[in-house]
């Protein structure tokens, strides 16, 4: 039984898919709260829905039993219901899922987490923690630590909007980043979980190309064959955001804007050869498509 932790988010939701149509049984958790549509896609895909929340251990003791794996991707970044923080879920949330997976039995742990940023920020803060607190537990576990992902980074709620012809980038955009589908962390995740190479290790994803956030324009403009406006965000202006902020997510979002301006390039060839995930979606395919 492979337990997912965060399902009823785009990464979660699809590592669901992919399981279930490689015919593997999964276990969803999905809030109380959780959206009734997305909970009903899990069913549909044929995943046995499970009620629960990091923030409460009972809960997530029922979920873990009679489970093998456990791959959590949750985060209090992407989706906050009442009570949830930085603290409450991305640390302690992770924490009291780590504890109880031993508990039960469970034989793998998979954690979706990002590289090491030479920012301090309360996010990453909790990433390493938790990080710190799987390679103590009794079980196998992969710690997966993706660099940006570009339906995020590269789409209109951060301001990169091709379509009406604008993008905010942060920083000069000079620097290059390995950007990267969800769709793809999903899979390396699925991957992970039936290799031996991927026990007990720290594998970092990236896409196929590093591009700068301004090539990445140049590219968007050939696609969509409009001129696009940027308009910059200084990197000065970061830093006085992150220094200011005195809200644990506010103060994570700066320092996280700070790492895409300063670019994240990833050689791929050791990840691929010990994950051989074919045909990574490119940048430009992400633009023709979105």
């Amino acid at each position: 039984m492979n337990l997912i932790v965060g399902s009823t988010g785009s990464l979660g939701g699809e590592i669901c898919r992919l399981l279930c149509a490689q015919g593997s049984a999964v276990r969803a958790l999905a809030r109380v709260a959780s959206d009734p549509a997305k909970v009903a896609r899990l069913s549909g895909l044929g995943a046995e829905v499970a009620r629960g929340d990091l923030k409460d251990r009972g809960s997530l003791e029922k979920a873990c039993r009679a489970a093998d794996v456990v791959i959590s991707t949750a985060s209090s970044t992407a989706s906050r219901q009442e009570g949830d923080s930085i603290e409450t879920v991305d640390q302690q949330g992770q924490l009291n899922l780590i504890e109880a997976a031993e508990q039960a039995g469970v034989k793998h742990f998979v954690l979706i987490s990002f590289p090491n940023v030479d920012i301090d920020f309360p996010l990453q803060s909790a990433k390493r923690a938790v990080e710190e607190r799987l390679r103590r537990s009794r079980m196998a576990w992969t710690i997966l630590q993706s660099t940006c992902f570009m339906e995020v980074w590269l789409g209109p709620a951060l301001g990169f909007d091709p379509t009406h012809g604008t993008a905010q980038i942060y920083g000069d955009g000079k620097s290059k980043t390995s950007w990267i589908s969800f769709l793809d962390v999903a899979r390396f995740a699925v991957a992970a979980l039936d290799n031996p190479r991927a026990r007990n290790a720290v594998i970092k994803l990236g896409g196929p190309d590093a591009l700068s956030p301004l090539e990445v324009v140049r590219l968007a403009e050939q696609v969509t064959g409009k001129t696009i406006s940027v308009q910059h965000v200084p990197e000065a202006a970061l830093r006085a955001q992150h220094g200011a902020a005195t809200d644990s997510l506010q103060k994570s979002f700066a320092a996280l804007m700070l790492y895409y301006a300063r670019g994240d390039a990833i050689d791929m060839k050791e990840t691929l050869r010990v994950l051989p995930v074919q045909h990574l979606k490119s940048v430009r395919e992400y633009l023709q498509t979105s």
